[in-house]
């Protein structure tokens, strides 16, 4: 216990250099957290990207192909499917919901999909979060659109802007169709999913808008002279021949697995059915490079931090030398000098552990909605698992085991070395 106070009022006496070299420590124990943290919550996002969707059906491709190019909208697949296949299937015993989505057209960059009303009740992220509005609603006639949030936000939008669409995906456009402008009436807020960066029409707007026929705003006074001939609904979705793929929720998972491996072995047209939680692990692990860059950022931040500990200690021992050598002309023994040294890093690497782990809530408290709505990655809040306390009790035996080294030099730093005068 003397030996430790004498450790805290070393520690005090010198508090400029050590508290650097605690500020270091802190950082670099902030930056692993922080780094775990957002690793381990990006994988979690990351299969979070859709959820509480069973399958997805598309043309006969590639699992991850159909994955990236349906909810990604990265990429793009040569075939649709036929909407009659699509009425066929989502007939079937056991489908609660579908959503057929079209791509291929886009505006200023940012995709365009064409689906149903069915999308803003059904679809789902992260953990089954619903889409919501922070403007105006869903999309109620053919002339109308829904924005993302990021599309909003970047290109400027508000309610009741005219957009014009382009034909083409990207920041490649082969037609504009300026012929069919659209209102914007609603603006959802952020997922921090590729929903931010879409504009959402209705299916049969992505029909009428290629298919060479009357003009939006006709079709929309035609649906008004037969309002109560049609179901508003069925305006929307129109008679598509073929979408680009669609979502679907069954009642029963046993349901999944028998339509799934109905729709593989479909044999009017080629289709592929997948199952996005698990696609999404397979896509991830293609890109576990990510994570293990990460990890080696992590270990090389500690490491410096360390260096820069064992610097520190070094160089203050060479400015300690008359004070060990005091110490032990006053009866320390040269144990005690070990011990004083190895117990002075050990409380620096404690303080930078504690200090680093304040800042850690800090940052991911400060931090977590921009991630949420600018990465999509939804960072949790919570007490230091066993893992991470797991490595910041590495740090400290780390740094133990730095401090071992100037403690080793001072235990065999001589009295007559200490009082020495060199020129």
């Amino acid at each position: 216990m003397i030996i430790a106070k004498l450790a805290y009022k070393s520690l005090l006496n010198r508090r400029a250099s050590v508290l650097l070299t605690l500020f270091t420590i802190a950082i670099s124990v902030m930056l692993l957290l922080s780094i775990e943290r957002v690793r381990i919550d990006a994988k979690s996002s990351f299969s979070n990207t859709i959820s509480g969707t069973d399958l997805i059906v598309g043309a006969r491709t590639g699992d991850i192909q159909l994955l990236l190019s349906s909810v990604f909208r990265i990429g793009h697949t040569n075939n649709g499917v036929s909407w009659k296949s699509y009425e066929y299937i989502t007939s079937q015993r056991g489908v609660k919901w579908s959503i057929p989505i079209s791509l291929g057209d886009s505006h200023k960059g940012q995709a365009v999909l064409g689906t149903t009303l069915d999308y803003f009740s059904h679809y789902r992220f992260a953990k089954k979060q619903n889409l919501t509005f922070n403007k105006g609603h869903p999309f109620a006639a053919i002339n109308e659109v829904v924005l993302g949030s990021e599309v909003a936000n970047k290109l400027g939008y508000k309610l009741n802007d005219s957009i014009v669409i382009s034909h083409g995906m990207g920041n490649t456009s082969f037609h504009h169709h300026d012929d069919n402008p659209f209102k914007v009436v609603g603006i959802l807020n952020p997922t921090g999913t590729p929903v931010d960066k879409t504009l959402h029409i209705p299916l049969a707007a992505i029909d009428l808008i290629h298919g060479g026929k009357a003009s939006l705003e006709h079709e929309h006074e035609h649906e008004h002279e037969h309002e109560h001939e049609h179901d508003e609904h069925n305006n929307l979705v129109g008679h598509p021949k073929q979408i680009t793929a669609f979502l679907m929720g069954f009642n029963s998972p046993l349901y999944t697995l028998q339509i799934r491996r109905n729709i593989n072995q479909y044999k009017p047209e080629a289709l592929l059915g997948i199952m996005p939680t698990v696609t999404l692990k397979e896509l991830w692990e293609m890109l576990a490079i990510v994570e293990k860059i990460l990890l080696l950022f992590s270990a090389v931040v500690v490491l410096v931090s360390l260096l820069g500990m064992l610097t520190t200690l070094l160089a203050n021992l060479s400015q300690r030398r008359r004070e060990l050598a005091i110490l032990r002309s006053v009866g320390a023994r040269p144990w005690h000098l070990f011990t004083l040294i190895s117990i002075e890093s050990l409380l620096t690497t404690l303080l930078g552990c504690l200090v680093g782990s304040a800042l850690y809530y800090l940052v991911i408290f400060s931090a977590g909605g921009y991630l949420q709505s600018h990465a999509g990655i939804s960072v949790n809040i919570t007490m230091l698992s066993y893992y991470e306390l797991g490595l910041i009790g590495v740090i400290m035996a780390a740094g133990f085991i730095i401090g071992l080294i100037p403690a080793t030099r001072a235990y065999f730093y001589s009295l007559s070395d200490g009082m020495s005068i060199k020129a």
